[in-house]
């Protein structure tokens, strides 16, 4: 497994990162036993780099797949805080969960926020600074979907890691395509910011060239860290053969390909909130069927990361 450097920071990373977010409640619900034993699994076998957020509510999978390794795990987490005080907590509320006096990466989660980020939650990234000169996180930054405040990312001093979205088709990117959001991360590379890339698999409606769709994304210049989705010991060993340049064989890809779909359960309300929560616009309210209360889905544009799940105030969202 390839190691490294992180931009400008003093952290060394794997090529693999282990995104947590499908283990957890927005999706797919693993156990902690059974989430932590993958983690543990992927970190025996090379993988150092673990990406997270507050509200993926993945912390406890963590804690028990880093037992015994914890200073050897670089774990990164996130939060959506717009404010000063918001994100203290949620600072504070990582360090006592993760059982760390320190966190390696904390980045504001702006999934859904425009290019005015930095801007918009200026109390938010101010207490991200002061906490990394306090000495509680090593390096901070942004994850966005959107192509503005990824370039403008590059402008900003304090900020030592950029997490985009990129793929190749382009899907779930917001406020450009595929060429503008590579040309942002150009900008980021430039001036040395640490790059890592987040829906390589499109959230997993990208699966039909699995090996190739990585590949584009590890070959982007800057990108040294690529975070996939793993629920299964089978996924986690295909990406391993991947990311260590070995040949898959058409078994490693048979378990790795039955794709999830987003279904709203025909109890839902229709309420909207789950339309409004939608940063790609993948729900919506059908015009031509008035009298259906409950949104449909544009599955081609939804990206299962589960954030509606979670805004659902009746849970009639499933990812299945």
């Amino acid at each position: 497994m390839n190691i490294k450097q992180l931009g400008k920071t003093d952290l060394y990373v794997s090529e693999l990162c282990f995104g947590a977010l499908p283990m957890g409640p927005l999706q797919m619900g693993l156990s902690v036993d059974d989430g932590g034993r993958l983690l543990a699994k992927a970190i025996d076998s090379g993988v150092n780099f673990i990406d997270t957020a507050e509200m993926y509510g993945t912390y406890e999978h963590i804690c028990k797949g880093i037992q015994g390794r914890s200073r050897d795990v670089i774990i990164n987490s996130k939060s959506a805080a717009c404010d000063y005080q918001t994100m203290e907590k949620s600072i504070r509320n990582a360090l006592a969960a993760l059982e760390r006096d320190y966190l390696d990466i904390f980045l504001l989660h702006g999934a859904r926020a425009g290019e005015n980020v930095f801007q918009e939650r200026a109390g938010a990234w101010q207490c991200l600074i002061d906490y990394k000169e306090k000495g509680y996180l090593r390096a901070i930054g942004l994850a966005t979907h959107h192509v503005g405040a990824a370039a403008n990312a590059a402008k900003e001093k304090e900020l030592d890691v950029l997490f985009p979205l990129i793929n190749k088709t382009g899907i779930g990117i917001m406020g450009g395509g595929v060429s503008e959001m590579l040309a942002s991360i150009e900008l980021c590379h430039k001036v040395g910011k640490g790059i890592y890339a987040m829906k390589a698999l499109g959230g997993g409606t990208m699966l039909a060239d699995i090996p190739g769709n990585i590949q584009f994304v590890r070959e982007i210049p800057g990108v040294v860290s690529v975070a996939l989705g793993m629920v299964k010991e089978k996924e986690l060993a295909m990406n391993l053969k991947i990311f260590n340049g070995e040949s898959l064989v058409p078994e490693d890809l048979a378990d790795c390909k039955s794709g999830k779909r987003l279904t709203i359960l025909n109890a839902c309300v229709g309420c909207g909130t789950c339309v409004e929560t939608c940063h790609n616009n993948a729900l919506y309210f059908d015009p031509a069927t008035p009298e259906q209360k409950k949104p449909s889905v544009y599955q081609d544009k939804c990206l299962l990361c589960g954030y509606c799940t979670k805004a659902c105030p009746g849970f009639y969202i499933r990812l299945v």
